[in-house]
């Protein structure tokens, strides 16, 4: 709790929000770019079916997708019991490791689609120049599809982490509304609103502002400068 013009507010809500924004930032990364890779160079006419399938939260009521996914996480669920045949005896649904899992889900297009855009741009013929020259898979991602392609990852990037922070149906399905455990900020906003505490609600609404301008000042001065250096 702090004060601040001498207001009183919980920063626990933010810490919370930032803290699954960064798990669901990296776990994307990780996830998307693979996921992201394959779309790009895929050639079936079954493409069309796995893009949609991953824009879907775009278009999807995130209460649509809070509710299937609170089926699917619940005690019962089949993603519970799936995990139960590995000796998982935790719960998914009200707790952090269920806010991350809905937020993947919901910030799944803001992670593939900048990142497949960046890999269908890349030169093929730098691709196959490289594999002439024996260089392996990884090889080949790293010195070459990563740097070219560094602009879509920070764009993905930035735009998972910013989305997630202003997730507010997905999570409160799958995370509920729990003090201290599971209340985000965006959330947490919507507390002190309906409870007509609109100096409680300016305060942490201005702090979130404030903070995605820097952020958002800061990778487009990024992005600037690799266009820079690219150029």
């Amino acid at each position: 709790m702090i004060e601040l013009f001498g207001i009183g507010v919980s920063l626990q809500p933010l810490w919370l929000t930032l803290k699954v924004a960064a798990l669901t930032t990296l776990i994307l990364l990780l996830l998307g770019t693979p996921l992201a890779w394959w779309l790009a160079r895929m050639q079936s006419s079954f493409k069309i079916v796995l893009e949609a399938l991953v824009a879907l939260p775009l278009v999807l009521p995130p209460t649509v997708l809070g509710f299937y996914l609170l089926i699917a996480l619940n005690p019962d669920g089949p993603l519970t019991q799936a995990l139960r045949l590995f000796g998982f005896e935790g719960q998914l649904t009200f707790s952090l490791t269920g806010l991350v899992i809905g937020s993947v889900f919901y910030s799944l297009p803001f992670a593939v689609q900048p990142l497949m855009h960046a890999f269908e741009a890349l030169p093929t013929r730098l691709l196959d120049a490289a594999a002439t020259l024996r260089a392996g898979v990884l090889d080949r991602f790293f010195t070459v599809v990563l740097p070219l392609a560094r602009r879509g990852f920070l764009v993905a990037m930035t735009l998972t982490f910013a989305h997630t922070v202003g997730e507010f149906g997905v999570v409160l399905m799958v995370g509920g509304n729990i003090p201290d455990a599971t209340r985000m900020v965006s959330i947490a906003i919507f507390d002190h609103v309906e409870s007509l505490e609109y100096a409680e609600a300016h305060l942490l609404s201005g702090m979130m502002l404030v903070f995605s301008v820097v952020v958002l000042t800061l990778v487009y001065g990024l992005n600037r400068r690799f266009a820079v250096k690219v150029g």
